[in-house]
């Protein structure tokens, strides 16, 4: 199937990525926390020939040894070490797992937030574990050509939303003596969970649409003298072949799509998680500041309604905390931990955890704006991937469609 999708996307017009000397298929599967983008996920889109992801943060709720071993730990001395050694272990296994199902085809990536606490040990041990990639979004990593000196053969990949971002980071590793792999631009009006921007109200900002930003990027590369080396992805509000085509012809190379994969039979989250995905539609969108500090874009479910309502209340009050409530302190600054009055005050970790299992009355449901390319149906990645690539929609969703 890996070769037939090759060859279909060839005849579609679409040009290979190429990221560590690696000629893929112009498709990247995001990275989505907590445990919606696991091994399974990304070694089924991966098997195809084209980028799986896995999202680093708290894998170990795949593990019910790991949960067993940590999930009533609390105020016991080593909580948090003892938690994040949990999931390191977890995160090995997915990309095992991941490297398995994929048998060597396409390329295995691991997406890590820099904004979480365990940032540094996530990429430590993503690179020892001979991860291909390692995507890093939600903050600047500028350190991280730093923290991968020692595997160079490793694709490095920013998360950035504009010009600006994109010079500030190649210009920063250029002096540590290395250029961005490949750059994701993600749109934050289009894209899900946390977003691009410096608040929710900049989300609409021209300077982040695909045609604005690209050429800048790559006028940026021409003048530097890089032109070429970087190619760059774009993310949000991607759905059909075309899109794809006409990305390219701005001068991308590839697209990333993530509520589209998070709602295929192989996604590694809870069925009833993906059928809230899918039957959300436009009016079901709503955009709000995370406790992480950062916009995010998410499905109003019960509990994302309840909390918005109360949410005022909730930041008049906000204080620091002597803990985490979880205690391991998931991200490096909390919103709701730290007291911060204009955040989110809220469990992140716990609120996602529940929507991995498909709870709407507790979980946090991130979307991605746009449409989904099989409206409510939940297909398979080998579907999805054969639209993407080929423009070929499942038979039957096409008899549908003429009847």
């Amino acid at each position: 199937m890996a070769a037939l999708l090759e060859d279909a996307a060839r005849s579609s017009g679409l040009a290979p990525l190429q990221i560590a000397g690696r000629s893929l298929l112009p498709v990247v599967q995001g990275g989505m926390g907590v445990g919606v983008s696991a091994g399974g996920l990304a070694g089924a889109v991966a098997a195809l020939g084209a980028i799986g992801t896995i999202s680093s943060v708290d894998l170990r709720r795949h593990h019910p040894d790991l949960m067993e071993q940590t999930a009533h730990l609390s105020s016991e001395p080593g909580t948090r070490e003892r938690i994040d050694a949990a999931n390191l272990e977890a995160l090995k296994r997915e990309i095992a797992r991941a490297r398995a199902l994929s048998g060597g085809r396409g390329l295995i990536a691991v997406n890590i937030m820099r904004a979480v606490s365990a940032y540094e040990a996530y990429v430590r041990h993503s690179l020892e574990c001979g991860i291909d990639a390692v995507i890093v979004g939600a903050g600047l990593p500028l350190d991280l050509p730093d923290l991968a000196r020692d595997f160079p053969k490793t694709a490095l990949i920013p998360i950035l939303s504009d010009a600006r971002g994109v010079q500030l980071v190649v210009r920063k590793w250029e002096k540590k003596g290395r250029l961005p792999d490949a750059i994701v631009i993600e749109h934050p009006k289009l894209a899900g969970g946390h977003l691009g921007a410096a608040k929710v109200a900049d989300l609409h900002d021209r300077r982040f649409d695909f045609d604005v930003v690209i050429p800048e990027v790559l006028a940026f590369f021409r003048a530097s003298g890089i032109e070429g080396r970087i190619p760059l992805i774009a993310a949000g509000g991607i759905s059909s072949l075309q899109d794809i085509k006409q990305l390219q012809a701005l001068g991308a190379s590839g697209a990333q799509l993530g509520t589209a994969f998070a709602v295929t039979k192989e996604c590694d989250a809870h069925p009833d998680f993906k059928r809230v995905l899918a039957n959300a539609g436009p009016e079901d969108m709503v955009e709000f500041t995370s406790v992480a500090g950062l916009p995010a874009r998410a499905v109003r479910t019960p509990w994302l309604d309840k909390y918005l309502r109360l949410e005022p209340r909730l930041q008049q009050h906000a204080h620091q905390k002597a803990h985490c409530t979880m205690w391991f302190d998931c991200l490096s600054q909390c919103g709701l931990r730290d007291g911060k009055a204009s955040w989110g005050q809220f469990c992140i970790d716990k609120s996602l955890g529940h929507a991995l299992e498909g709870s709407t009355d507790k979980g946090l449901f991130f979307r991605g704006a746009g449409r989904l390319p099989f409206g409510s149906q939940i297909r398979s990645v080998r579907e999805l991937m054969q639209w993407m690539v080929a423009g070929t929609m499942p038979a039957d969703l096409m008899t549908q469609g003429q009847s």
